[in-house]
């Protein structure tokens, strides 16, 4: 399977939090409906999960950023 990477604009800060991301994110939905870019512990709590039309978990590698779930 190839590896699939983000392209759109790199990640600061978590949308809701506005902790920095520095290691990884997930692109999701949040309970509230609108999507954000999320840090771990807000998509704990606040994401609606990782899959098709829930969210994706990105890390940061050498590569970029890399999908790893969802």
């Amino acid at each position: 399977m190839a590896t699939k990477k983000w392209y759109g604009s790199l990640p600061d800060d978590c949308n809701i939090c506005h902790n920095p991301i520095t290691t990884d994110f997930v692109d999701g939905a949040t309970v509230w409906g609108p999507w954000a870019i999320l840090c771990l512990p807000c998509h704990r709590a606040k994401g609606r999960g990782l899959g098709t039309g829930l969210g994706q978990h990105y890390i940061k590698t050498g590569d970029g950023w890399v999908k790893v779930a969802g």
